[in-house]
Protein backbone atom coordinates (compact mmCIF):
# COMPACT_ATOMS: atom_id res chain seq x y z
CA UNK A 1 0.00 0.00 0.00
CA UNK A 2 1.13 3.58 -0.59
CA UNK A 3 -0.26 7.08 -0.86
CA UNK A 4 -0.66 9.04 -4.11
CA UNK A 5 1.58 6.87 -6.36
CA UNK A 6 2.46 3.20 -6.83
CA UNK A 7 4.07 0.81 -9.32
CA UNK A 8 1.12 1.17 -11.70
CA UNK A 9 1.20 4.99 -11.89
CA UNK A 10 1.80 6.44 -15.36
CA UNK A 11 3.84 9.66 -15.46
CA UNK A 12 4.45 12.50 -17.93
CA UNK A 13 7.57 14.70 -17.69
CA UNK A 14 6.95 18.35 -18.62
CA UNK A 15 10.26 19.84 -19.73
CA UNK A 16 11.55 16.48 -20.96
CA UNK A 17 13.98 17.91 -23.51
CA UNK A 18 15.80 20.14 -21.02
CA UNK A 19 19.00 19.00 -19.34
CA UNK A 20 17.45 18.81 -15.84
CA UNK A 21 14.29 17.07 -17.06
CA UNK A 22 16.28 14.46 -18.95
CA UNK A 23 18.72 13.81 -16.10
CA UNK A 24 16.06 13.19 -13.45
CA UNK A 25 13.65 11.37 -15.76
CA UNK A 26 16.45 8.91 -16.59
CA UNK A 27 17.14 8.27 -12.89
CA UNK A 28 13.43 7.87 -12.13
CA UNK A 29 13.02 5.56 -15.12
CA UNK A 30 15.88 3.40 -13.82
CA UNK A 31 14.42 3.16 -10.29
CA UNK A 32 12.25 0.12 -9.45
CA UNK A 33 9.28 0.01 -11.86
CA UNK A 34 10.15 3.35 -13.48
CA UNK A 35 10.60 1.92 -16.98
CA UNK A 36 6.89 1.07 -17.02
CA UNK A 37 5.78 4.24 -15.18
CA UNK A 38 7.42 7.01 -17.23
CA UNK A 39 5.42 6.93 -20.44
CA UNK A 40 5.68 10.39 -22.05
CA UNK A 41 7.40 13.75 -22.17
CA UNK A 42 5.96 17.14 -23.11
CA UNK A 43 7.84 19.97 -24.82
CA UNK A 44 5.99 22.31 -27.18
CA UNK A 45 7.28 21.97 -30.75
CA UNK A 46 9.15 18.71 -30.07
CA UNK A 47 6.36 16.21 -30.83
CA UNK A 48 7.61 13.08 -32.60
CA UNK A 49 10.97 13.06 -30.84
CA UNK A 50 11.83 10.66 -28.01
CA UNK A 51 14.26 10.37 -25.11
CA UNK A 52 15.45 7.03 -23.73
CA UNK A 53 12.55 5.40 -25.58
CA UNK A 54 9.99 7.79 -24.06
CA UNK A 55 7.88 9.59 -26.71
CA UNK A 56 7.58 13.39 -26.60
CA UNK A 57 4.35 15.28 -27.29
CA UNK A 58 3.50 18.95 -27.81
CA UNK A 59 0.83 19.15 -25.09
CA UNK A 60 -0.20 17.43 -21.87
CA UNK A 61 -3.66 16.75 -23.31
CA UNK A 62 -2.11 14.88 -26.24
CA UNK A 63 0.30 12.95 -24.00
CA UNK A 64 -2.48 11.93 -21.63
CA UNK A 65 -4.75 10.85 -24.47
CA UNK A 66 -2.05 8.69 -26.07
CA UNK A 67 -0.63 7.09 -22.90
CA UNK A 68 -3.34 7.18 -20.23
CA UNK A 69 -1.00 8.97 -17.81
CA UNK A 70 -2.55 10.49 -14.69
CA UNK A 71 0.49 12.20 -13.09
CA UNK A 72 2.79 14.93 -14.36
CA UNK A 73 6.19 16.08 -13.06
CA UNK A 74 7.47 19.53 -14.01
CA UNK A 75 11.09 20.57 -14.65
CA UNK A 76 10.18 23.72 -16.58
CA UNK A 77 12.21 26.94 -15.92
CA UNK A 78 10.66 29.35 -13.36
CA UNK A 79 9.25 31.89 -15.83
CA UNK A 80 7.07 29.22 -17.51
CA UNK A 81 6.53 26.70 -14.69
CA UNK A 82 3.21 28.09 -13.41
CA UNK A 83 1.83 27.92 -16.96
CA UNK A 84 2.99 24.29 -17.09
CA UNK A 85 1.01 23.58 -13.90
CA UNK A 86 -2.02 25.32 -15.45
CA UNK A 87 -1.74 23.10 -18.52
CA UNK A 88 -1.79 19.92 -16.44
CA UNK A 89 -4.73 21.16 -14.37
CA UNK A 90 -6.68 21.97 -17.54
CA UNK A 91 -5.82 18.47 -18.86
CA UNK A 92 -7.37 17.08 -15.64
CA UNK A 93 -4.28 15.27 -14.46
CA UNK A 94 -4.88 13.70 -11.03
CA UNK A 95 -1.54 14.78 -9.53
CA UNK A 96 1.08 17.36 -10.53
CA UNK A 97 4.54 17.47 -8.92
CA UNK A 98 6.39 20.73 -9.60
CA UNK A 99 10.12 20.51 -8.84
CA UNK A 100 10.96 24.01 -10.15
CA UNK A 101 12.39 26.53 -7.68
CA UNK A 102 12.05 30.30 -8.03
CA UNK A 103 8.56 30.60 -9.54
CA UNK A 104 7.34 34.20 -9.02
CA UNK A 105 4.84 34.36 -6.14
CA UNK A 106 2.40 36.32 -8.29
CA UNK A 107 2.40 33.51 -10.88
CA UNK A 108 1.62 30.91 -8.20
CA UNK A 109 -1.18 33.07 -6.73
CA UNK A 110 -2.82 33.13 -10.16
CA UNK A 111 -2.31 29.38 -10.62
CA UNK A 112 -3.75 28.49 -7.20
CA UNK A 113 -6.77 30.67 -7.96
CA UNK A 114 -7.31 28.83 -11.26
CA UNK A 115 -7.06 25.48 -9.44
CA UNK A 116 -10.08 26.20 -7.22
CA UNK A 117 -12.76 23.59 -7.80
CA UNK A 118 -10.48 21.44 -9.95
CA UNK A 119 -9.70 17.81 -9.14
CA UNK A 120 -5.91 18.07 -9.63
CA UNK A 121 -3.67 17.75 -6.56
CA UNK A 122 -0.42 19.73 -6.57
CA UNK A 123 2.83 18.91 -4.76
CA UNK A 124 5.36 21.75 -4.74
CA UNK A 125 6.65 23.87 -6.31
CA UNK A 126 10.25 23.96 -5.06
CA UNK A 127 10.05 20.38 -3.79
CA UNK A 128 12.04 17.15 -4.19
CA UNK A 129 8.96 15.12 -5.20
CA UNK A 130 7.76 11.86 -3.70
CA UNK A 131 8.61 8.19 -3.62
CA UNK A 132 7.02 4.86 -2.81
CA UNK A 133 10.14 2.77 -2.11
CA UNK A 134 10.83 -0.19 -4.40
CA UNK A 135 7.91 0.87 -6.63
CA UNK A 136 8.31 4.37 -8.10
CA UNK A 137 10.02 7.70 -7.50
CA UNK A 138 8.99 10.99 -9.07
CA UNK A 139 11.44 13.82 -8.54
CA UNK A 140 15.02 14.39 -7.48
CA UNK A 141 15.42 12.37 -4.26
CA UNK A 142 18.22 9.75 -4.11
CA UNK A 143 16.43 6.43 -4.52
CA UNK A 144 19.16 4.25 -3.00
CA UNK A 145 18.62 5.52 0.58
CA UNK A 146 15.00 4.39 0.69
CA UNK A 147 13.72 1.00 1.84
CA UNK A 148 10.20 -0.37 1.68
CA UNK A 149 8.51 -0.35 5.07
CA UNK A 150 5.80 1.15 7.24
CA UNK A 151 6.95 4.67 8.22
CA UNK A 152 5.56 7.68 6.35
CA UNK A 153 7.62 10.84 5.86
CA UNK A 154 6.28 14.32 5.03
CA UNK A 155 8.60 17.31 4.88
CA UNK A 156 8.84 20.94 3.75
CA UNK A 157 12.62 20.60 3.47
CA UNK A 158 14.13 18.59 0.64
CA UNK A 159 17.46 17.87 2.31
CA UNK A 160 15.86 16.98 5.65
CA UNK A 161 13.54 14.56 3.85
CA UNK A 162 16.63 12.65 2.79
CA UNK A 163 18.14 12.96 6.27
CA UNK A 164 15.03 11.53 7.95
CA UNK A 165 14.86 8.68 5.42
CA UNK A 166 18.54 7.83 5.80
CA UNK A 167 18.26 7.71 9.59
CA UNK A 168 15.18 5.46 9.40
CA UNK A 169 16.82 3.13 6.88
CA UNK A 170 20.02 2.88 8.95
CA UNK A 171 17.94 1.87 11.97
CA UNK A 172 16.09 -0.77 9.97
CA UNK A 173 12.84 1.14 9.44
CA UNK A 174 11.59 1.19 5.86
CA UNK A 175 9.19 3.80 4.51
CA UNK A 176 5.67 3.41 3.10
CA UNK A 177 5.80 6.69 1.15
CA UNK A 178 7.85 9.89 1.44
CA UNK A 179 6.44 13.25 0.31
CA UNK A 180 8.43 16.46 -0.03
CA UNK A 181 5.80 19.21 -0.12
CA UNK A 182 8.19 22.10 -0.80
CA UNK A 183 8.95 25.33 0.99
CA UNK A 184 7.43 28.08 -1.13
CA UNK A 185 4.86 30.44 0.46
CA UNK A 186 2.22 29.52 -2.17
CA UNK A 187 2.19 25.78 -2.78
CA UNK A 188 -0.07 22.78 -3.16
CA UNK A 189 -0.59 20.00 -0.62
CA UNK A 190 0.19 20.89 3.01
CA UNK A 191 1.38 18.74 5.91
CA UNK A 192 -2.26 18.25 6.90
CA UNK A 193 -3.32 16.91 3.48
CA UNK A 194 -0.53 14.32 3.48
CA UNK A 195 -1.05 13.42 7.16
CA UNK A 196 -4.70 12.57 6.46
CA UNK A 197 -3.59 10.17 3.72
CA UNK A 198 -1.07 8.49 6.04
CA UNK A 199 -3.70 8.19 8.77
CA UNK A 200 -5.99 6.35 6.34
CA UNK A 201 -3.24 4.11 4.93
CA UNK A 202 -3.41 0.67 6.61
CA UNK A 203 0.25 -0.01 5.83
CA UNK A 204 1.66 3.12 7.48
CA UNK A 205 2.32 2.62 11.21
CA UNK A 206 3.88 5.99 12.12
CA UNK A 207 4.92 9.28 10.49
CA UNK A 208 7.95 11.60 10.58
CA UNK A 209 6.83 15.21 10.03
CA UNK A 210 9.52 17.78 9.19
CA UNK A 211 8.61 21.44 9.16
CA UNK A 212 10.33 24.80 8.84
CA UNK A 213 9.97 28.30 10.22
CA UNK A 214 7.37 30.50 8.55
CA UNK A 215 3.61 30.29 8.18
CA UNK A 216 1.29 28.25 10.38
CA UNK A 217 0.83 24.99 8.44
CA UNK A 218 2.62 22.86 11.03
CA UNK A 219 0.46 24.20 13.87
CA UNK A 220 -2.73 23.55 11.89
CA UNK A 221 -1.58 20.00 11.18
CA UNK A 222 -0.61 19.45 14.83
CA UNK A 223 -4.08 20.45 16.05
CA UNK A 224 -5.66 18.03 13.58
CA UNK A 225 -3.28 15.28 14.77
CA UNK A 226 -4.34 15.85 18.37
CA UNK A 227 -8.01 15.34 17.49
CA UNK A 228 -7.81 12.71 14.75
CA UNK A 229 -4.47 10.94 14.24
CA UNK A 230 -4.45 7.27 15.20
CA UNK A 231 -0.72 6.77 14.67
CA UNK A 232 2.36 8.18 16.43
CA UNK A 233 4.06 11.19 14.85
CA UNK A 234 7.68 12.32 15.32
CA UNK A 235 8.25 16.01 14.55
CA UNK A 236 11.15 18.35 13.86
CA UNK A 237 11.19 22.06 12.87
CA UNK A 238 14.17 23.50 10.99
CA UNK A 239 15.28 27.04 11.77
CA UNK A 240 15.53 27.21 15.57
CA UNK A 241 18.36 29.76 15.34
CA UNK A 242 16.85 31.85 12.52
CA UNK A 243 16.51 35.59 13.23
CA UNK A 244 13.13 37.29 12.75
CA UNK A 245 12.56 38.90 9.36
CA UNK A 246 15.42 37.09 7.58
CA UNK A 247 14.53 34.52 4.95
CA UNK A 248 16.35 31.21 5.51
CA UNK A 249 16.64 28.91 2.50
CA UNK A 250 13.12 28.44 1.18
CA UNK A 251 11.06 31.43 0.11
CA UNK A 252 8.45 30.58 2.74
CA UNK A 253 10.94 30.15 5.58
CA UNK A 254 10.66 33.54 7.25
CA UNK A 255 9.48 34.59 10.70
CA UNK A 256 7.28 37.66 10.27
CA UNK A 257 5.02 39.58 12.61
CA UNK A 258 6.27 37.50 15.51
CA UNK A 259 4.73 34.36 14.02
CA UNK A 260 6.23 31.26 12.43
CA UNK A 261 9.15 30.75 14.82
CA UNK A 262 10.55 27.27 15.39
CA UNK A 263 10.11 27.23 19.18
CA UNK A 264 6.48 28.32 18.91
CA UNK A 265 5.78 25.60 16.35
CA UNK A 266 7.52 22.95 18.47
CA UNK A 267 5.53 24.01 21.54
CA UNK A 268 2.22 23.56 19.71
CA UNK A 269 3.34 20.23 18.27
CA UNK A 270 4.41 18.93 21.68
CA UNK A 271 1.18 20.13 23.26
CA UNK A 272 -0.73 18.19 20.58
CA UNK A 273 1.01 14.90 21.38
CA UNK A 274 3.68 14.89 18.67
CA UNK A 275 7.02 13.41 19.79
CA UNK A 276 9.35 16.31 19.01
CA UNK A 277 13.11 16.52 18.74
CA UNK A 278 15.16 19.71 18.47
CA UNK A 279 18.10 17.84 16.94
CA UNK A 280 17.82 16.85 13.25
CA UNK A 281 20.28 14.00 13.88
CA UNK A 282 17.81 12.38 16.33
CA UNK A 283 14.71 11.96 14.13
CA UNK A 284 15.32 8.27 13.49
CA UNK A 285 16.28 7.53 17.10
CA UNK A 286 13.14 9.29 18.32
CA UNK A 287 11.01 7.15 16.03
CA UNK A 288 12.72 4.00 17.30
CA UNK A 289 12.06 5.09 20.88
CA UNK A 290 8.39 5.83 20.14
CA UNK A 291 7.79 2.50 18.41
CA UNK A 292 9.44 0.59 21.25
CA UNK A 293 6.89 2.19 23.56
Amino acid sequence: MSILINKDTKVITQGMTGKVGQFHTMHCKNYANGANCFVAGVTPGKSGQSYEGIPIFNTVVEARRETGASVSVIYVPPAHAAAAIDESVEAEMELVICITEGIPVHDMLRTRYKMQGKKTLLIGPNCPGLITPDEIKIGIMPGHIHRKGRIGVVSRSGTLTYEAVWQLTELGFGQSSCVGIGGDPINGMKHLDVMKLFNDDPETDAVVMVGEIGGSDEEECARWIKMNMQKPVVGFIAGITAPQGKRMGHAGAIISGGQGGAEAKLAVMEECGIHITRNPAEMGKMMKQVLKG
